[in-house]
């Protein structure tokens, strides 16, 4: 992978500021970051969410993921982190962090990943609350927004 791509999954929380200062760096006009957070239930009762992945294989993609963006956007660089483990409601889950000259490249960009992360990463998630546990089943609305790209 490229030395312009950051890709990481882990436990522990990340830093926006110290990954918006990392693409800051770049010489483009452009940074977009999308912050993805845990999400609680209507009523309040999530407890927590569950996150699993494939060591490895998760990494694998998300460094084709990253390189399939660089391959079709100008962009200087790439951050993609994703979270594991059980995060509370709030607690952040995945960054997406693309540095270009403009704007247009690194939105497009930053959803493009989105969408893929959506879809095709490795990561399975379980919401944990008061009635018990569920497995998060993959919506068709994300399926139509991968498929425009």
């Amino acid at each position: 992978m490229d030395s312009s791509c950051y890709i990481c999954v882990q436990a522990e929380d990340f830093d926006l500021a110290q990954h918006y200062a990392s693409l800051r760096a770049h010489p483009g006009g452009a940074v977009c970051l999308f912050t993805g957070l845990v999400r609680d239930l209507p009523q309040g009762g999530l407890k927590a969410l569950q996150i699993e992945h494939f060591p490895g294989m998760a990494e694998r993609q998300l460094e084709a993921l990253a390189r399939r963006a660089m391959e079709r956007w100008p962009l200087y660089a790439v951050h993609l982190v994703h979270r594991f483990g059980t995060l509370a409601p709030g607690a952040q889950i995945v960054l997406v962090g693309c540095a270009s000259d403009h704007r247009n490249a690194a939105f497009a960009a930053c959803s493009f990943l989105m969408d893929f992360l959506k879809t095709d990463a490795p990561f399975w998630k379980k919401m944990l609350s008061a009635e018990g546990s569920a497995w998060v089943k993959a919506l068709a609305a994300d399926r139509d927004r991968k498929a425009r790209w």
